[in-house]
């Protein structure tokens, strides 16, 4: 391929997209760069703090359930305040809470302050879904996200590297760091991000109002929790990774350093890969994209059974890591399609919660395993899991048209050239974007 026909694609990979999608982007960018807490935590409560494995797995596990109970809370904040408020307050309370947790001393006190830092990290993540729904056009909205999960990759990778610099030095610097690098989030929100949450009184008199929207109605929704459903049993075969993977692979003799050689393959993968595997799927039939990668993730963890020189192990990371980079994108498109246009932030967060839960079964599945049966049983499951995801999506999406969407409940507006459905969406699209993006969205196609 010639250096003109990269160029004219990375223009592709990235044109149309309003302005206001960038600064979002950015701000997920610049808050990644400081994910100092989740990375390091351990390492600093067991060699810098001194404290035993089983307090870290303990305030890391509280971490995580922070993350669980504010899923919910934070997606009907979204609804209700809107998803710039919500950002804001998240963001800004992320960046206090984080910082606190420096400077605490007390096993007690690290391990409540822990539990306040997984919740107002977490808070943001259905506000920023919601918006990016809001603001993107349908048609465009896999590669908007599979850029943003290229982001959050990007931004990950370059911490963990700067990061582990700035341990060596002090912990403190780098819980004041991450703070720091949060809180320019909260002002890039503040003062760039315009508020994105689509107003009834936008579409006018004239359309049908739209039923309202509570957590009932999402559990309800049992397509919609069918896929929450499928998203955890996808994510704990993806946080293996980063759980059953170092155990078995120490215990197989290999050490930290190797381990973090194979897994550096994952994010290297995401951040040359994303862009240009998206530009190939997002326009291909999501319910083969699903069900192929759910297939790729589960027996690209199992090949892991058969693995024994390093290469190998990198091997099965490759197979998987391309299941992640189809699968997360494609995902978070149809759960946008699959959610009422104004009941997206609930819906992003009970979707969010799914994997937070994930990150609490996750090792404890692996634990169990690995200690009674053993790595081979660990991977054999992954592939079962695998199988039973793959089933899953093809069971309930089957009956959905070609597009995957028009079945849904946020879509079908936007689908209905030239009624009054329309030109409520194009209204709403010109209240919610700002005067500087009105025009594209308003003038867009219907998907």
């Amino acid at each position: 391929m010639s250096v003109e026909s990269l160029r004219r694609a990375a223009r592709e990979s990235v044109s149309g997209l309003p302005r206001a999608f960038w600064w979002l982007w950015a701000s997920t960018l610049v808050n990644r760069l400081g994910a100092f807490v989740a990375t390091f935590m351990t390492l600093y409560l067991t060699l810098d703090r001194g404290y035993s494995a089983t307090f870290a797995g303990l305030v890391v596990a509280l971490h995580g359930l922070g993350g669980v109970v504010s899923s919910l809370v934070a997606g009907v904040m979204t609804d209700r305040l809107g998803r710039r408020p919500t950002l804001l307050v998240a963001q800004a309370s992320t960046a206090f809470s984080v910082a606190l947790l420096g400077f605490m001393e007390h096993p007690a006190a690290i391990a409540a302050v822990a539990l306040l830092v997984g919740m107002t990290s977490n808070a943001s993540r259905p506000a920023v879904s919601a918006m990016m729904a809001d603001i993107v056009r349908p048609e465009d909205r896999v590669r908007a996200f599979a850029l943003n999960y290229w982001a959050i990759n990007l931004g990950f990778g370059i911490s963990a590297a700067v990061a582990g610099l700035v341990a060596e030095y002090s912990y403190l610097a780098g819980f004041l760091g991450e703070a720091a690098l949060t809180l320019v989030c909260a002002v890039l929100v503040y003062v760039k991000l315009p508020e994105s949450r689509p107003e009834r009184s936008a579409v006018g008199q004239g359309f049908a109002a739209e039923p309202e929207v509570g957590m009932g109605t999402v559990l309800r929704d049992r397509r919609f929790m069918g896929v929450v459903g499928l998203s955890f049993v996808i994510s704990l075969i993806f946080t293996q990774g980063s759980v059953g993977l170092p155990a078995a692979m120490g215990a197989a003799g290999f050490s930290p350093a190797e381990y973090g050689l194979v897994i550096a393959a994952n994010g290297l993968l995401i951040v040359v890969l994303q862009i240009p595997v998206t530009r190939f799927i997002e326009h291909r039939d999501p319910r083969k994209l699903l069900v192929a990668s759910a297939l790729l993730a589960g027996y690209g963890f199992a090949m892991t059974a058969f693995a024994g020189p390093l290469w190998a192990y990198a091997l099965t990371v490759c197979v998987w890591t391309l299941a992640e980079i189809v699968n997360s994108p494609t995902q978070m498109g149809l759960v946008v399609r699959l959610s009422p246009v104004h009941g997206r932030g609930r819906y992003q967060g009970m979707y969010t919660m799914s994997w937070a839960v994930a990150s609490l079964v996750a090792p404890l599945m692996a634990g169990i395993v690995l200690d009674r049966l053993g790595a081979d049983w660990l991977w054999a499951t992954t592939g079962v899991l695998g199988t039973v995801a793959a089933l899953g999506y093809w069971l309930l999406m089957r009956n959905l048209p070609e597009d995957a969407g028009s079945g849904g409940k946020g879509e079908p507006a936007e689908r209905a050239v030239g009624g009054k459905a329309e030109q409520a969406v194009a209204v709403e699209a010109v209240a919610v974007v700002g005067a500087g993006d009105a025009r594209s969205v308003a003038a867009a196609p219907a998907a």
